[in-house]
């Protein structure tokens, strides 16, 4: 009966928590709509910018302009609204956590919000304007290169989500060497598959031009290589830190518990 109760104490506090997200991203929705137009003309920037003279997007459905800046702007109040969420998840599995599990879980928790904002923040500066002017070059003569609004945005976001997910990838590493899932020389061993895989990755994601592709595959490659470079280090470090609790000498309170455990035990077995 306990344990039901427990259940269902768990299960009214996740869906607590849920409804303040969703609150938030809400609140923060109705905020951010007068600007939506704003929001989608920013989004559209790098390809508007890679057009010639008097070049523009179009709209091909009847709503899609009404609907696309609606969408920019609910995903802008979810990237916004994702702090919180991240912190009322963490609110909600922390009390069931060892110690040690709080001091990797919550590290890793704040750099993969901060990682994959990074990734986005990647994608729109650096890799956005080298895919959209390779696009518009590469039009032949009188082809007028003109995107429906609604397939640039399906674009976009499949490519947020593309270096999002890639700059991950240390996370990953991080947190499968700590678990002891795979071992850090593992990691070393499988390199030459892992940069295999990255260009293969990009070449499925990215457009066909060389350049975005090798502008995916080199940071999942390079971030790769950092999280086992901090994997390694934190292995090392808590190996060390074992090995001198292991050979540190006791204090005169530790011999002391340790004697009273020690009468303790005896006056248990007589």
């Amino acid at each position: 009966m306990d344990e039901q109760q427990t259940f269902i104490s768990h299960l009214i506090e996740l869906r607590d928590r849920l409804l303040k997200v969703a609150i938030v991203w809400i609140v923060l929705f109705v905020a951010l709509f007068p600007w939506a137009k704003e929001l989608y003309a920013l989004l559209a920037h790098p390809m508007l910018a890679s057009l010639p003279q008097g070049g523009q997007m179009i709209a091909t459905e009847v709503v899609t302009p009404f609907f696309v800046p609606v969408k920019v702007a609910m995903m802008t109040a979810f990237l916004l609204a994702l702090p919180f969420a991240m912190y009322q998840a963490w609110a909600f599995v922390a009390p069931g956590l060892y110690a040690h599990e709080k001091r990797i879980i919550l590290p890793l928790s704040v750099a993969s919000v901060v990682l994959f904002l990074l990734g986005m923040a990647f994608a729109y500066f650096l890799v956005f304007p080298v895919i959209f002017g390779f696009i518009v070059g590469i039009a032949p003569e009188g082809v007028a290169v003109m995107t429906d609004i609604n397939k640039y945005l399906d674009f976009v976001i499949t490519l947020f989500l593309a270096f999002g997910v890639t700059f991950e990838v240390p996370i990953v590493v991080v947190a499968l060497a700590k678990m002891g899932v795979v071992e850090v020389e593992s990691f070393r061993q499988a390199r030459p598959y892992v940069i295999v895989g990255a260009f293969v990755i990009a070449a499925i994601v990215t457009p066909p031009d060389v350049i975005s592709q090798f502008m995916l595959a080199m940071p999942m490659w390079l971030l790769y290589e950092a999280g086992v470079w901090v994997a390694g280090w934190l292995v090392k470090k808590e190996a060390s830190a074992a090995a001198e609790e292991e050979y540190r000498p006791l204090t005169d309170e530790e011999m002391e518990a340790e004697l009273d455990r020690i009468e303790e035990e005896q006056k248990k077995i007589q």
